[in-house]
């Protein structure tokens, strides 16, 4: 018997079957063998067709049950996850009515910026944990003031893994993860949070049914079943958002728990007790576990720049491949010889308040430094910048006991690695394991066994450990030099 597991990115669609026994990887891949187009007609959006979402799901599946070579019928069940905040407006025929206004959209911020002023920073932050923001409700009240006829049309909003479930199932349907990554979830009130839609001024009737996780949400038609592949009948049994989702995949469910990737942006994903947010550079997210008696919330502290910044070196110094660069950046002590880089040019960060502050490398001499020196510095600048981000989530009361990262992108370095775990404090473990197949193990917890579920993981998917070095002393000067021209650069912008 198998479980199904789908993770719908803005650049792929990846799709995973396990053994529902073990957990074990049968196949994962992605569709399309192309990134996804990101349509942005003005600056500072970005959309999409949630249709080639669908189109890539059906797609995948066909090519999972083909390429594995199993029995379509042994497949018992599905998990969904999706890239968070977007949204995706449906009529009473369940057609999306336009595009997917997806998560790196920026046109509401300020929408949400007015209504964290007029609804004011205590109420928003003791009963959604954040301010409105940039997010799905904020967005749907940028469709409502600039796009009025196809709002009057709008039978039913949600988030993109709630369409999937929708074109799966027939049914529209969401849960209270997903109204939380749209800020539309009252955590003090444990209900939908119906006087922002009231501020906004969209009817309640809008919200879809709600859905608890790990229980059936809803089984393929055959509809679906004819243009998927997947068994007619067979149950959609989670789904959340791709940061809590990468959480579960590396069994980050208990307080104290914390995921961490390092793509292109940075994420720390901290699992806690409920509480009031703290912070606006933290965004706080029912958790995939969350339970009235056990609300279990996710902190997740997002660094833009990240991976972006070893890939424009890379690019930009010969294309040089990343194992060259850290083996030259390894031949370099550390502190780089006084080069700091500063590694923020992809955007505003929510840590420093929404500012964006660019990329700067300082304290080069040409006489002395090379493109190692860059190397060297660049990961070290990036690995100061979870530091930092960790002492945010910190300020916003996490708990920090263990951190789980995937085995990909920076943390295959050890130079980033090392450097994050001294100066953190913890070891940091890597398991080799994707949101895909996390959803589709997710498919298991349906009874309920979360120990049984982290031990498949474990058993499956752990690689290494990173542990603090014993000398953490240059670690910690280089942090603070870092920390000191970043100050520098933020009181002047």
């Amino acid at each position: 018997m198998y479980y199904i597991g789908y993770d719908i990115g803005s650049s792929s669609v990846k799709a995973a079957l396990v053994e529902a026994e073990t957990g074990k990887k049968v196949i994962v891949l992605n569709e399309p063998q192309n990134e996804m187009e990101i349509l942005s007609i003005h600056p500072d959006w970005a959309e999409q067709d949630p249709e080639i979402w669908w189109q890539h799901i059906c797609t995948a599946t066909k090519r999972a049950i083909k390429e594995s070579n199993i029995d379509a019928s042994k497949i018992q069940g599905i998990g969904i996850s999706y890239q968070m905040h977007g949204l995706v407006i449906v009529d009473k025929e369940k057609n999306a009515l336009r595009n997917s206004i997806i998560w790196c959209d920026s046109r509401a911020v300020e929408i949400g910026n007015k209504a964290f002023a007029e609804i004011g920073e205590q109420k928003c932050m003791e009963h959604l944990l954040n301010s409105p923001g940039n997010f799905t409700a904020s967005k749907l009240k940028w469709v409502k003031e600039n796009e009025p006829e196809v709002y009057k049309k709008i039978d039913k909003y949600m988030l993109p893994g709630d369409y999937i479930a929708l074109k799966l199932t027939g049914e529209v349907t969401t849960t209270k993860n997903g109204l939380s990554e749209g800020m539309l979830w009252d955590y003090k009130e444990n209900k939908v949070a119906d006087w922002l839609l009231d501020y906004y001024g969209i009817d309640q009737s809008l919200t879809p049914r709600i859905v608890e996780n790990f229980t059936n949400q809803g089984v393929v038609t055959e509809q679906a079943s004819a243009a998927s592949g997947l068994p007619a009948g067979i149950p959609i049994v989670y789904r959340a958002g791709d940061q809590p989702n990468n959480a579960l995949s590396l069994n980050v469910l208990n307080p104290g728990e914390v995921a961490a990737t390092g793509g292109t942006s940075g994420v720390f994903y901290a699992v806690s007790e409920m509480s009031s947010g703290k912070s606006t550079r933290v965004n706080n997210f029912v958790h995939v576990n969350y339970e009235l008696e056990t609300p279990r919330v996710g902190k997740l502290l997002n660094i833009n720049g990240a991976g972006i910044q070893y890939r424009w070196l890379r690019n930009n110094m010969g294309n040089e491949s990343y194992e060259v660069m850290n083996e030259k950046a390894s031949n370099v002590e550390v502190g780089s010889e006084g080069v700091v880089v500063i590694p923020f040019g992809n955007g505003a960060e929510r840590m420093f308040n929404n500012k964006n502050i660019g990329t700067h490398f300082l304290n080069l001499n040409l006489n002395i430094h090379n493109s190692a020196h860059l190397f060297r510095a660049s990961l070290e600048g990036i690995a100061f910048s979870f530091v930092y981000g960790m002492e945010c989530l910190k300020e916003d009361n996490a708990t920090i006991n263990v951190i789980r990262a995937g085995n990909d992108n920076l943390f295959r370095s050890e130079i980033f690695s090392n450097t994050v775990a001294t100066l953190i404090g913890h070891e940091i473990e890597i398991y080799n394991t994707t949101g895909a197949v996390g959803a589709a193990r997710a498919v298991g917890l349906k009874d309920g066994d979360y120990s049984k579920f982290g031990a498949n993981v474990s058993d499956n998917d752990h690689v290494m450990t990173f542990l603090p070095l014993h000398n953490a002393a240059p670690y910690e000067t280089a942090y603070q030099k870092w920390k000191t021209e970043l100050e520098l650069i933020l009181t002047n912008k």
